[in-house]
């Protein structure tokens, strides 16, 4: 990515400029949305309409909530980084409005996923509820709308494993629910899963973890798509022999310990559960990308598998896919249930067999792979974007909460 510091120079507003007497679009009265008279509309330079002159405004909150996190430079560029590069898309963004008064939505920009535990070195996020009620407590001081529209149609992201619960652990995360002050609004998370569960029981758009476009673009440069692919079925990372976790947890439901008591001697699987920082040139050498859950049903091999041109084998029950209006999940990768993990072997080569060839031709369409990255700047089809037509698609729910809350 970029320079983390450049979109935060672009012009902020004060609490001045807001003139309470305007309300918000998402806050428009039924006169507005009965009208025959036509919204304004936005353009790009090309004079396509750019998602239908939808605006959001950007609050800007003190640098404790998000700048002063980028000091670890591993804030913008580690799988939870989504929340930091949508923030800064937007910045930069034509779909930005510098006053609040004409936005459709309002993007609270706090990023609860870049307090590394110097313990281990992974995102520690237990002060993420309180960082974000914070966040909450100031805008709600210093604006009028959160207050009036109690917040529906503000926009957060939380990019770690159980999204708007805001714990690592399910069990936890699920007895403690979404945080009662973000019941009303709209979370982009990384986090879904096609049946009930608490910590989606809440507006939300599902979105992908971050994958540096750079590296991407790195190793398609030294290996491209259409390169040898060498390595039948590939995973790289934990892989424990007694996943029994200290906290009485099995890590991965044990399926990664499946795959690798089953498949760790088979020379058809490249399997190796150490880390390697190089390990995208293994991707890009692959056929198949074994994509098994770990505490949580998503992980970054999704993307990097399609970005790769790798087939990414989905070992995750349940789980619900970013974006499937631009990437054709059910096309471009497999599915295969948790307690098939034996048969994986068999599916394999009986896809390689077949039609693997037809896969690969649509899996390595270059806008697929756009679609599941996020780019320093918003760019037609890239994943800011995705999450904006997301956005977009909730603009008639957004009115509809305000014209019942209004009445």
């Amino acid at each position: 990515m970029g320079d983390r510091g450049e979109a935060f120079d672009s012009v902020s507003v004060s609490r001045k400029t807001v003139s309470p007497s305007k309300a918000s679009r998402a806050l428009a009265e039924d006169s507005y949305l009965n009208s025959s008279a036509p919204r304004r509309r936005r353009y790009r330079d090309d004079g396509d309409i750019l998602f239908e002159g939808m605006k959001v405004y950007v609050y800007d909150l003190p640098e404790k909530y998000n700048r002063d996190w980028l000091s670890d430079e591993r804030c913008g560029r580690h799988l939870f980084a989504a929340e930091v590069a949508i923030h800064e898309a937007l910045m930069r963004s034509d779909v930005r409005t510098l006053d609040p008064s004409d936005a459709d939505f309002f993007f609270v920009p706090v990023y609860v996923s870049c307090n590394f535990s110097k313990i281990n070195g992974f995102p520690a996020i237990g002060h993420a509820r309180s960082l974000i009620k914070a966040a909450v407590g100031h805008i709600s001081y210093e604006f009028p709308f959160w207050k009036r529209s109690n917040g529906s149609d503000h926009v957060f992201v939380a990019t770690h494993d159980f999204g708007s619960c805001f714990h690592t652990m399910e069990d936890v995360a699920t007895a403690d629910g979404v945080p009662e002050f973000l019941k009303n609004s709209i979370i982009l998370q990384t986090f879904g899963v096609a049946f009930k569960h608490p910590c989606q029981a809440v507006e939300h758009i599902v979105i992908p973890p971050y994958v540096s476009p750079a590296s991407i673009e790195n190793t398609l440069e030294k290996s491209p798509l259409t390169g040898d692919r060498d390595i039948f079925a590939f995973f790289r990372g934990k892989m424990e022999l007694n996943p029994k976790n200290v906290s009485g947890r099995f890590y991965s439901k044990k399926v990664r310990t499946m795959i690798w008591r089953r498949y760790g001697g088979d020379r058809r699987f490249y399997l190796r559960r150490h880390r390697f920082a190089g390990y995208q040139s293994e991707i890009v050498r692959s056929k198949f990308c074994l994509c098994p859950l770990g505490w949580a049903p998503w992980s970054p091999r999704l993307v990097e598998s399609v970005a790769l041109g790798c087939v990414p084998v989905i070992i995750a029950d349940g789980i619900r896919l970013p974006f499937p209006g631009a990437v054709p999940w059910p096309e471009i990768s497999l599915t295969v249930a948790e307690r098939d993990v034996d048969r994986i072997g068999e599916i394999l080569q009986h896809v390689s067999s077949t039609n693997l060839t037809a896969i690969q031709r649509r899996l390595w369409d270059p806008t697929v792979r756009k679609a599941l990255l996020f780019y320093d700047r918003l760019q037609e089809g890239d994943a800011t974007w995705q999450t904006m037509l997301g956005l977009q698609a909730k603009l008639v729910r957004s009115h509809r909460r305000m014209r019942g809350s209004i009445q």
